[in-house]
């Protein structure tokens, strides 16, 4: 049984208490409890209804849940909270001790997007900094110019004790940027990295004063923010074989498949980091923070776990016309699991409740058939939603879907259900956007351009609005507006008040009309987003 499903296993359950006349049935249906409705349920801080379940690699899972059955005339339910990220916590921030946007999708299961309000009559608010933030870069040979943010891009945001709103980024002039949030204002000097950014920063869930993020300079790196300038505290190097690699050291690792950069968004949950690399691999690391005789900030994280996401019957599906192995995205966490993807369109699901022994077990393992660059989204009831790239053309993909729903829990096949999004070779298709999560429907931008609306329970399209081609901006749900930003360079808000049926708000074009490839933040009445023209941009109202 799964153990994010008690009302939909579709098993009755009886409890008989002794002494008395009551017979409390639990009765699971198709979503819908049927409990006995006398029976009242107090939730701890946030719920966590389990069931010892099933994996779909046939491993035994224990649920964290405890029910207490008692004697009165109103039997109590008492659901404590998962230690490992609870479901109630999916389209909430992440975290008690800072206030803000703290990493990409906001929080373990990316599924937070921000506060309003949402500007109504847009304007810029700010633009940053005063020239193009642009570098050159080297990617598999070729050297080009790239300017601005890309994908994914997004800004993070946090209330500081101070009363200043910081706003972190990273870009395309190989620097770690800090600004004001409501003036664009530089806060610091930014941090020069070896390369250029393209990930998401993430900042310290738990209150420290730590910023963690990768670059193209095969690096991933934890700064201090309590020294005046931002200070490197720590680093982890990846390097793919070869006579120039380092030797392999606690802070170096030398091994790998495809490349040796970090664009996913380290997740921070427990003191544990949660982190894929280009090289093919995955890590987690216990970080160990704390404070030193002065007070500062110090970390001394502890590498608890490595794999890598590839074997040879893996790389024999993919054959040897594009053999990219990477891990791009950024892990989501529910109750006691960790679930990433990579290149190769391999699904994996870790089971995390002893990861301080260095044990993270697979418990859940698909194929997709092709590039997973987005994150995986999880809902409240703990399914898994993931989006695929249509490059390689397999016929996995093709039966799969691009934009799959799929039940990490089951013994039997774990597909619910996929939404295609097929293009002819060597036109692209699929996603390379994380979905957002509406009421009871999945927003997506898809690489042909368009915005789709899917119902979560069926899969269905209920529609599709024409947006650019080559759109990678991952959209955002606050309140009653999906804010979209697309390849044309224009920012979008759309009215779902009805959920189903997106009606535009308003459009505004950015600067030149640069490409919008970086996924927008949202805070407190403005619109952060990043453009290739070379800037990040505030959209306040006028």
């Amino acid at each position: 049984m799964s153990p994010r499903r008690p009302l939909q296993v579709g098993v009755g359950l009886a409890i008989l208490l002794a002494g008395t006349s009551l017979v409390l049935f639990w009765l699971f249906g198709s979503g819908e409890s049927t409990a006995n409705p006398n029976t009242s349920t107090t939730l701890g801080a946030i719920d966590s209804t389990t069931v010892p379940g099933t994996s779909s690699s046939g491993t035994t899972t224990s649920g964290s849940s405890t029910t207490e059955a008692t004697t009165s005339t109103t039997p109590t339910t008492v659901i404590p909270s998962h230690e490992w990220v609870d479901r109630q916590s999916v389209g909430r921030p992440w975290g008690t001790q800072v206030e803000g946007l703290l990493t990409f999708r906001g929080n373990p299961t990316n599924t937070y997007y921000g506060e309003g309000p949402v500007p109504t009559t847009p304007a810029v608010a700010w633009r940053y900094p005063d020239s193009p933030m642009c570098s050159s870069s080297t990617d598999l040979g070729v050297t080009s110019t790239w300017c601005g943010n890309g994908w994914t891009g997004q800004p993070v945001i946090w209330e500081r004790d101070d009363g200043v709103t910081e706003m972190i980024f990273g870009a395309y002039d190989r620097r770690l940027h800090f600004v004001d949030a409501e003036t664009g204002i530089k806060t610091r000097d930014p941090f020069l990295t070896g390369d250029i950014i393209k990930g998401t920063p993430t900042i310290d869930p738990d209150g420290y004063p730590i910023v963690y993020f990768g670059s193209r300079d095969n690096k991933i790196r934890a700064l201090a923010l309590d020294r005046g300038e931002p200070v490197e505290i720590w680093s982890f190097e990846v390097c793919l074989p070869k006579p120039s690699c380092p030797a392999p050291s606690e802070s170096v690792a030398v091994e790998g498949q495809w490349n040796d950069d970090w664009d996913a968004s380290p997740r921070i949950v427990n003191d544990i980091m949660f982190e894929g690399a280009e090289n093919g691999w995955y890590y987690i690391w216990k970080l160990n923070r704390g404070y030193d005789g002065l007070g500062l900030v110090t970390i001394e994280p502890e590498l608890l776990f490595s794999m890598p996401t590839y074997d040879d019957a893996l790389l024999a599906k993919i054959g040897p016309a594009y053999p990219a192995i990477s891990v791009e995205n950024t892990s989501a966490v529910f109750e006691g699991r960790v679930y990433f993807a990579n290149s190769a369109g391999r699904v994996l699901g870790l089971d995390i409740t002893n990861i301080e022994n260095g044990e993270a077990p697979i418990v859940f393992d698909y194929w997709v058939g092709d590039d997973v660059d987005a994150s995986i989204v999880v809902d409240h009831e703990g399914f898994i939603y993931v989006s695929a790239e249509y490059e390689r053309y397999l016929q996995q993909a093709q039966e799969v879907g691009q934009l799959v729903k799929l039940d990490p829990y089951t013994d039997g096949d774990p597909w619910v259900w996929g939404m295609r999004s097929l293009t002819t070779p060597p036109a692209k298709g699929g996603l390379w956007s994380t979905p957002a999560l509406g009421d009871g429907v999945l927003y997506a931008v898809t690489n042909k351009g368009f915005l789709v609306v899917v119902d979560q329970a069926t899969g269905d399209e209920i529609t599709a609005i024409p947006l650019p081609p080559g759109s990678w901006s991952s959209p955002a749900v606050v309140g009653d507006n999906l804010i979209v930003a697309a390849q044309d360079g224009a920012v979008r808000n759309y009215d779902v008040t009805d959920p189903r049926n997106p009606v535009i708000r308003w459009t505004y074009v950015l600067g030149d009309g640069g490409h919008l490839e970086s996924t927008p933040a949202v805070w407190k009445g403005m619109i952060y987003v990043g453009s290739r023209d070379g800037y990040m941009y505030a959209i306040g109202d006028q």
